[in-house]
């Protein structure tokens, strides 16, 4: 265990303070979603229009994780889940008073800086509070902040949309980001930075081969999750017909999915990591086909929702994996993971939203995403292949 300058701290604490900040960004990245179809008619613009302001907020996470967490490479890591967190509930907070769409761009941008450095520093936290064989289900636990937002954060801000506002969405999500700040600053154990830590070890990740080949993976083969969460609000209003009050509840079950997977899976995951991403991908693929032929009905969409979500695990089982492939710039690969998430997190409802808009019906976002999933599946098989050759040379020599 890392030591802690003002003493130790107890994992479980730990992880429940960066599980809370995981909390508020779950909230913010899936109930922007789940709010599209309120602020899209607030801000007179159509869903596929709205669909850039999810993307937006993705972009900003692409660009901040790996610029913050190179040029914050000095600072001690809990100084620096700090101003993270700061600023992530200062943007979503100016959100809530956004006036036109292009006003709700530029901050959703803005709030996407944070994300990815925030999740990147916090694993390194959470993998370096327990035992080596133990890192997936550490990932995972501070993940669970996340899974959890899915199940009560994002229904909870598609309630306060539907019934007082879409503002105040995004209010919560402020809210619980302060609340953050406030137990890192209690529990995060207060280590100094890395003597050698520097911006240029940081970049060194990017030497490797497969940090490269297990970012496309995340990038391609999580986009069919978001290409289908995207619009799932509107499948379930417009061609389920199901009431708005009933809404939230198939998206906390999309939660619950999500949140079984994130405390199942990394158990496999730390015995064969990579086998496990492979079964996720196939996994995801065949559920997303199944969602294309269960939306006409609440009873047969509602089960097919839980298995999407449970395909979410992936992003828990390639943040080990990128710290495996990474070697001494753990800190930029833990960070680019979310960078490759939120890429899908705009290519999804990107690619969705062209479906949609050339007239493919509703059913067009889980064909998409199905494909996306098989996409992310070849990349694995090319990576898996990888390092085959590279245990054939070792072993040759």
């Amino acid at each position: 265990m890392t030591s802690s300058v003002s003493g130790p701290r107890s994992p479980g604490l730990v992880l429940f303070a960066l599980a809370i900040g995981a909390f508020a960004i779950g909230t913010t990245e899936f109930a922007t979603m789940s709010l599209l179809p309120y602020f899209a008619p607030a801000l007179g613009i159509d869903a596929p229009t709205a669909g850039h302001v999810i993307s937006a907020y993705a972009l900003g996470v692409v660009v901040g994780a790996p610029l913050i967490t190179v040029a914050a490479a000095r600072l001690p890591r809990r100084a620096l889940l700090l101003l993270l967190m700061g600023s992530f509930a200062l943007f979503n907070g100016l959100c809530a008073f956004a006036p036109t769409y292009e006003w709700m761009m530029v901050l959703r941008f803005l709030s996407g800086l944070p994300h990815g450095a925030y999740f990147g520093i916090a694993s390194l936290v959470a993998v370096s509070l327990v035992p080596e064989n133990r890192r997936t289900q550490a990932v995972g636990r501070m993940f669970l902040g996340l899974t959890v937002a899915t199940i009560i954060g994002v229904p909870m801000a598609n309630w306060l949309g539907h019934v007082v506002g879409w503002r105040w969405g995004f209010a919560l999500v402020a809210a619980t980001g302060l609340l953050t700040v406030l137990l890192v600053a209690l529990f995060a154990p207060a280590t100094p930075a890395d003597p050698k830590a520097s911006p240029l070890r940081e970049l060194s990740a990017l030497r490797h081969a497969q940090v490269w080949m297990t970012l496309g993976i995340g990038a391609i083969g999580f986009g069919g999750l978001f290409a289908v969460y995207t619009y799932l609000a509107d499948i379930l209003l417009e061609v389920t017909h199901v009431s708005p009050d009933a809404v939230p509840l198939v998206l906390g079950v999309f939660g619950i999915g999500m949140t079984a997977g994130n405390l199942i899976i990394p158990k496999f995951a730390d015995r064969a990591l990579m086998p496990t991403a492979g079964g996720l991908l196939v996994f995801s693929a065949v559920s997303l086909v199944l969602f294309t032929f269960s939306i006409d009905s609440i009873w047969t969409i509602t089960p097919a929702v839980f298995l999407v979500g449970v395909g979410g695990a992936l992003g828990t089982v390639l943040q080990t994996r990128l710290m495996d492939v990474a070697e001494h710039a753990q800190g930029l690969a833990a960070a680019l993971n979310h960078s490759a998430f939120n890429t899908a997190n705009a290519l999804g409802p990107l690619l969705g939203g062209l479906a949609l808009s050339q007239g493919y019906g509703w059913h067009a976002p889980g064909w998409v995403g199905a494909l996306l999933a098989l996409g992310g599946f070849l990349l694995w098989l090319i990576s898996v292949s990888m390092d085959r050759q590279r245990n054939t040379l070792q072993q040759a020599t």
